[in-house]
């Protein structure tokens, strides 16, 4: 996987274990539903305004969600 797969795939494990829709994450990140999969399948190379906006929603830090994508990078 590469650094978008990685990032896309914490934020999809985040989003499951929270129990929520791709269209509830995206509401309350403020980004439209079709962006957060584009996301979660790597398809985006993210900004750091929107990285920080999605791990407010999803409950965690922005440092949280890269640490994890690094991990999975390993």
């Amino acid at each position: 996987m590469n650094e978008q797969e990685c990032f896309g795939s914490v934020v999809r494990s985040r989003r499951l274990a929270l129990g929520i829709s791709q269209e509830e994450l995206a509401a309350r990140a403020k980004v439209h539903r079709t962006y957060v999969g584009s996301v979660e399948r790597g398809e985006r190379n993210i900004s750091l305004l929107n990285i920080h906006a999605l791990a407010k929603a999803l409950g965690t830090t922005a440092g949280s969600l890269l640490t994890e994508a690094d991990k999975l990078m390993e």
